[in-house]
C-alpha cells in the first residue's frame, strides 16, 4: 500500500504566505521521511479555485476567474513550492476536468441514494471562510456599530437566503462520534479532537451543498442552476486526485489518505463533513487528520486579510531555503500556535545551524583534508568515547524516526538529531584532535584517525536524518564526505541506515566545501515589517 499524505488545497485569491508554506513544508518533511523509510509515498497538494471568494477577487482585478486562477497558480503557487523544494507527486487544481467530472459523479451518487434533498436556508455567511456561521462563531465590530463579524477573518458576514440542496449531515453525528471513540488518534492534536467532539455532540445541522446566487463552480448535475458548495468540491480532491471513478487500481492502492495535514481553522470541514461524506458513499475514512496551529505575528494569525502575511521569499533571501524549512518546524511544536520573529530566527540560526551543525561539518572536513590529505582514514580501536557516541546515534535515530514518522512531532524529531549534533561537537572538544595531531607517534596518528573517522561517520548519519528537513544542505554534506562516491546517492539511503555505525568506508574522498550555513551579516534592511511584502 501507498503512504498517502496531503496538504489542504489552497485558495488562489492571493499569493501564498508563511502560513501556507508552513503546512506544506511539514507535509513535505513527512513525505520525505516515509520515502527514507523505503515506503511508496504519494504526496498531494494543489489549489482550490472555485467559490464566491475567488469570483470576487477576479472581478476586483478585472479578469475572468479562470484567468485569475491560472495566473496565480503559474506565477505564485507552483514557483514557490519549487523554490522551497516541495517534493509533491501531484498538484491538483479544482478547475481540472479530472476533478470536476468526478465531483459531479460523487454528488450524483449521494443524490441517488437519498442523501441530498432540496430546501431553503437563511443565515450569516462568511465569504472568506466560504461557510455559514453559527451565532457563537461571530463577534461584534469594535466600532460600536454592532455589525457581526467572522471571528476568524474579522470581516462582516453577509445574511444570505437561498433555496439550496442539502446533505443529511445531521444523521451522521452518532457514527462520527463512534469513529472518534474507536480511533482516538483520528484527530490531532488532543485539544483539536476535543473541540470537534464537543461540536458534534451539540448536534449537527444538515449541510447546504449548493449555491444558486453565482455560477463560478461545478454545476450540480441534476440542476445546473446551482453550483456545488465549494467545500464539498474541494474536499473531494483527495479522492479525485488518486483515481476515484477513473483509475480503480490506483485508487485502491492509495485511498484513503494516511494523513491529512490542515490548518486548525479548517479542521471541522475535514473532521466532520469529509468523513460524513465518505460514510454516505461507502468509502473508507482517512487514517489521521492533523491540525497545525496558527503562525502569529504581533499576536495575530498570519493572513492576507489582516495584513500580517509575509512572503516566504523575504526570509529565504536572507536565511536560505533549508534554514527556512528547518526553523518553523524546529521553533514551533506542530499543532500549537507559535509566534514568528526575525530576532528569534536569527538567534536560532546562529547558535544551532551556523555555530553548531555548520561549524561541526567545517571542522571535520577541514581537519581531514589537512591531516590526511582529504582521504578518510581507517579508525583504530574504539574507546568508551566512541562507544558512547555510537549509543547516542542509535537513540537519536530511533527517537527521530518515531517522533517524525509516527507522531508528527517534527520539533521533537529535529531536536533529537540536533542533540546528537551537540554530542558530536562535545566529542571533538573533549578529544582535541588538533592537539593529538601535534604528535608524530604512530599511536597518536591512529588515535587522530579514529577521532576524525568517528566524527565523519557521525556526519554521514546526520546527513541522512536531516535530508527530509534540509535536503539541499544534506546533499552538499553527503558529497563533501565522499559518501556519494563510496555509498551512492543520498536519496538511496534509509532512516535505518543512519544508525549503521561505521558505514562510511575508509578511503572516501573528503573535501572542504562551501560553508553549510554562512554567518548572517548585521543588515536589518531586509527584515519584514509585519505587513504584506
Amino acid at each position: 500500500m501507498t503512504y498517502y499524505v496531503t496538504t489542504p488545497i489552497y485558495y488562489v485569491n492571493d499569493a501564498p504566505h508563511l502560513g501556507h508554506a508552513y503546512t506544506t513544508v511539514a507535509a513535505d518533511v513527512l513525505a520525505r521521511w516515509h520515502r527514507r523509510r523505503g515506503e511508496d509515498v504519494w504526496f498531494l497538494t494543489g489549489t482550490d479555485e472555485h467559490g464566491q471568494k475567488i469570483l470576487r477577487t477576479a472581478e476586483a482585478n478585472g479578469v475572468p476567474p479562470q484567468e485569475w486562477a491560472d495566473r496565480l497558480v503559474e506565477e505564485s503557487w507552483k514557483p514557490l513550492w519549487a523554490h522551497l523544494a516541495i517534493s509533491h507527486d501531484d498538484f491538483i487544481r479544482t478547475t481540472e476536468r479530472r476533478h470536476t467530472d468526478r465531483v459531479q459523479e460523487f454528488v450524483q451518487d449521494l443524490y441517488d441514494k437519498g442523501e441530498i434533498y432540496k430546501g431553503g436556508y437563511e443565515g450569516p455567511y462568511c465569504v472568506y471562510c466560504e461557510e455559514y456561521k453559527l451565532p457563537g462563531e461571530l463577534i461584534e465590530a469594535e466600532d460600536g456599530t454592532g455589525v457581526p463579524l467572522c471571528a476568524i477573518h474579522r470581516r462582516p458576514v453577509e445574511i444570505l437566503k437561498e433555496e439550496n440542496y442539502f446533505f443529511k449531515l445531521s444523521e451522521y453525528g452518532d457514527r462520527l462520534l463512534a469513529h472518534y471513540n474507536a480511533h482516538p488518534d483520528f484527530i490531532q492534536p488532543a485539544p483539536a479532537r476535543n473541540e470537534v467532539v464537543n461540536f458534534v455532540r451539540q448536534g449537527l445541522q444538515d449541510l447546504s451543498i449548493s449555491r444558486s446566487t453565482f455560477d463560478w463552480g461545478v454545476k450540480v448535475p441534476w440542476d445546473e442552476s446551482h453550483v456545488i458548495y465549494v467545500w464539498v468540491d474541494a474536499l473531494l480532491n483527495y479522492a479525485t486526485a488518486v483515481g476515484y471513478n477513473e483509475n480503480p487500481e490506483k485508487f485502491e492502492a492509495t485511498f484513503p489518505a494516511d494523513v491529512h495535514l490542515v490548518g486548525k481553522d479548517i479542521l471541522r470541514f475535514h473532521a466532520v463533513i469529509w468523513p460524513a461524506m465518505l460514510m454516505a458513499n461507502g468509502l473508507p475514512l482517512p487514517g489521521r487528520i492533523a491540525a497545525n496551529g496558527w503562525l502569529l505575528v504581533g499576536g495575530e494569525k498570519m493572513s492576507k486579510s489582516n495584513l500580517t502575511g509575509i512572503s516566504p521569499e523575504t526570509l529565504t533571501a536572507h536565511f536560505g531555503v533549508d534554514a527556512y524549512r528547518w526553523y518553523f518546524l524546529r521553533a514551533i511544536a506542530f499543532g500549537q500556535d507559535g509566534s514568528f520573529s526575525w530576532e528569534d530566527f536569527t538567534a536560532r540560526y546562529t547558535s544551532e545551524l551556523a555555530n553548531g551543525y555548520g561549524n561541526l561539518a567545517s571542522r571535520v572536513t577541514a581537519m581531514t583534508v589537512r591531516y590526511f590529505e582529504g582521504v578518510l582514514p581507517a579508525p583504530g580501536e574504539e574507546t568508551e568515547a566512541e562507544r558512547s557516541l555510537k549509543s547516542a546515534l542509535l537513540k537519536a535515530t530511533s527517537e527521530a524516526d518515531h517522533r517524525i514518522g509516527d507522531q508528527l512531532d517534527f520539533q521533537g524529531g529535529i531536536l533529537a538529531v540536533f542533540d546528537f549534533v551537540r554530542q558530536v561537537n562535545g566529542y571533538l572538544t573533549d578529544q582535541e584532535p588538533w592537539k593529538v595531531a601535534k604528535s608524530d607517534s604512530p599511536e597518536a596518528r591512529t588515535r587522530l584517525a579514529t577521532i576524525l573517522y568517528t566524527a565523519a561517520d557521525s556526519l554521514r548519519a546526520i546527513a541522512i536524518l536531516l535530508e527530509p528537513v534540509m535536503p539541499e544542505t544534506s546533499h552538499r554534506l553527503w558529497d563533501s564526505l565522499g559518501a556519494s562516491t563510496s555509498l551512492g546517492p543520498l536519496s538511496d539511503q534509509r532512516v535505518r541506515d543512519a544508525s549503521a555505525w561505521g558505514a562510511l568506508p575508509p578511503g572516501s574522498p573528503v573535501t572542504k566545501g562551501a560553508v553549510l550555513f554562512p554567518r548572517l551579516d548585521d543588515r536589518t534592511d531586509s527584515q519584514p515589517t509585519g505587513t504584506d511584502s
